[in-house]
């Protein structure tokens, strides 16, 4: 397991769990960050933070302090 906040351009991971203070994680659960759910890296900005990542045909941008509270895995099984 590591968070998103690590992941590289083009990875796919698969989201576990979504942490942090009940605003931050009810905000990602309406984003569709919901375990189980397939995102990639899609864009990462010329100083590195904010990523952006495609989630069920969306491009959300996310900073990486905030990226920290979800927790992935390269495995999609």
């Amino acid at each position: 397991m590591i968070s998103l906040d690590k992941i590289k351009l083009n990875e796919e991971v698969k989201i576990l769990k979504v942490g942090g203070d009940e605003g931050i994680k009810r905000r990602f659960l309406d984003l569709g960050f919901i375990p189980g759910e397939v995102t990639k890296c899609v864009l990462i900005s010329p100083f590195k933070d904010p990523k952006a990542y495609k989630i069920n045909d969306n491009v959300i941008a996310i900073r990486g302090k905030d990226a920290k509270n979800i927790e992935v895995s390269y495995e999609r099984d």
